[in-house]
């Protein structure tokens, strides 16, 4: 497996953004990683790399609670600017919930592939970024 790949977190937990950045490093899974705290940061980079497949992400961990704007509220406006997106992104919503509400929301979001309960096991992680090799 080659780290070719930008990783995304998006959570504006600063314990687990150092943890999960850690794990991502240690097991040399991506050429870039990029932190935002929150969904507007996260959208703000997007929307000024639109056509730079170079650095916008190949995958998003994207927490949904968060402040200014959480995690739905991300991938409403995601969705909205996706078409115009010429990469494949793949979003997993990470959270330490475990209300069925929230699991159904992130299920119900097309854009979203799966819902992961905190924290990502260093082996969830290695399957995901292979399952992007696919």
């Amino acid at each position: 497996m080659t780290n070719h790949f930008n990783v995304c977190i998006i959570d504006d937990d600063d314990i687990y953004q150092f943890t999960i950045v850690k794990t991502i490093k240690a097991l040399d899974l991506a050429k870039k990683i990029m932190v935002f705290s929150d969904g507007e940061q996260a959208l703000n980079f997007m929307l000024d790399n639109l056509k730079n497949n170079y650095d916008l992400p190949d995958v998003i961990f994207l927490d949904n609670n968060m402040p200014i704007m959480d995690g739905f509220q991300f991938m409403e406006e995601y969705t909205k600017v996706k078409p115009q997106i010429d990469k494949k992104i793949t979003v997993y919503m990470v959270s330490s919930s475990v209300d069925p509400v929230d699991i159904e929301r992130a299920n119900s979001v097309a854009e979203i592939n799966g819902y992961i309960i905190k924290p990502i096991k260093p082996g969830q992680l290695k399957s995901i970024i292979e399952s992007l090799e696919v």
